[in-house]
């Protein structure tokens, strides 16, 4: 409706919400927020749009999906605003933050061409000593991942990680496994999985020591970088043409 119109037809909030599934109050929210350009208003004050609105709109709900809707509403602003160059540096994050994730995945599949099986222990050997020789305390491996400590103590309590104490000083050691199951762990947390979804992956991993989980996982995870990719190209083409019609 909105691309067949002159930029001086009126549009009513609903005209512009219909179309879309949205409220008259979502459009007035968006106004507000500098997502649309500002309304012109009638004699008795009510709020007017015209097909510009309509293209910023389509623009703003283009944009979502790739770029968030923080990012999309400060896109949005600054075109509105005349700073065109700062809506590409904003739009030049997203894909840079798209291709970090990508590399992310990348490394994640490295790490798991790396895994070995989980084996049982030794008769006598209590599950979760160290497999080889030596450990790492939770400081050094804190270091080693770039986290906190106090992560690595989360991550204990969500069952990701299982170090043994040391029966001298009580520390923590983190045997080989330990090391390994935290290195994916950080992978994921990175890609976006919650701790609950990774504990069930990695506590398969132990038990079994199959990565088909883990493979799932990163086959989902593919999935949705290449939603993201293809709505950030949608999102592209609606914003070129709100800045065409401006």
């Amino acid at each position: 409706m909105g691309q067949n119109l002159q930029s001086s037809e009126r549009l009513r909030p609903v005209d512009l919400a219909r179309g879309h599934g949205l409220s008259t109050q979502a459009i007035r929210n968006y106004e507000e927020a500098g997502i649309l350009p500002a309304a012109g208003r009638t004699p008795h004050g009510y709020r007017t749009y015209t097909s510009l609105h309509a293209g910023a709109l389509r623009a703003f709900l283009a944009l979502l999906p790739g770029h968030g809707h923080r990012t999309a509403t400060e896109i949005m602003r600054a075109v509105n605003q005349g700073a065109v160059e700062e809506a590409f540096r904003l739009i030049d994050e997203s894909h840079a933050q798209l291709l970090d994730d990508r590399r992310t995945l990348q490394a994640v599949e490295s790490a798991l061409s790396d895994l070995e099986p989980v084996t049982a222990p030794e008769p006598g050997v209590k599950p979760g000593a160290v497999s080889g020789p030596g450990g790492m305390f939770i400081g050094p491996l804190a270091e080693k991942l770039g986290i906190r400590p106090a992560t690595l103590r989360k991550w204990e309590g969500a069952g990701l990680v299982r170090p043994r104490r040391d029966p001298r000083t009580g520390y923590r050691v983190y045997d080989q496994a330990d090391v390994r199951d935290a290195r994916l762990a950080h992978q994921l947390r990175r890609g976006g999985y919650l701790l609950e979804q990774i504990a069930p992956l990695i506590a398969r991993v132990r038990a079994a020591g199959g990565l088909e989980p883990l493979e799932a996982a990163l086959r989902d995870w593919h999935g949705r970088l290449s939603a993201r990719g293809r709505a950030m190209l949608t999102g592209a083409a609606e914003l070129e043409a709100y800045l065409r019609e401006r």
